[in-house]
């Protein structure tokens, strides 16, 4: 299994990035995990990873505990998919990429800057791999 994390756009602080990087790097120690900024308009992920299972941040999406969020990565790793996230830039996703998407997934109900949902997507995502493999980290 291969975590794929895409950004819509360059963040406004360049901390926010550097944070969000250094969760990935760590999550690297678990899975080949990487992170890229892209843009929407002429990228497209279904092509790019045909097999894998695209997991796009909206805020309409479900809202899942840390657990249920490390299970996802427990069924990628049994079933051997790849993962894809996506978080969208200040006017969020195209629509027709919702519709598609594996699933749509909410970080918070609340509302916070792109550049903070970098950083909590890159934690969750070290964390589900600490989780599963009985590292101490998130206790």
């Amino acid at each position: 299994m291969k975590v794929f994390v895409y950004f819509e756009g360059k963040p406004k602080d360049p901390h926010a990035n550097a944070l969000a990087a250094d969760y990935i790097h760590r999550a690297g120690r678990f899975a080949p995990t990487q992170i890229s900024e892209i843009r929407s308009d002429r990228t497209d992920l279904w092509s790019k990873h045909p097999g894998a299972r695209k997991i796009l941040l909206d805020p309409a999406g479900r809202v899942l505990d840390s657990p249920a969020f490390a299970d996802l990565f427990a069924r990628a790793e049994m079933q051997g998919h790849d993962l894809v996230f996506m978080v969208g830039g200040r006017d969020g996703l195209p629509p027709a990429w919702r519709e598609r998407a594996d699933l749509l997934l909410s970080l918070s109900a609340m509302t916070m800057p792109h550049e903070l949902a970098r950083v909590v997507l890159a934690e969750q995502i070290y964390r589900a791999f600490t989780m599963l493999r009985g590292h101490p980290y998130p206790r």
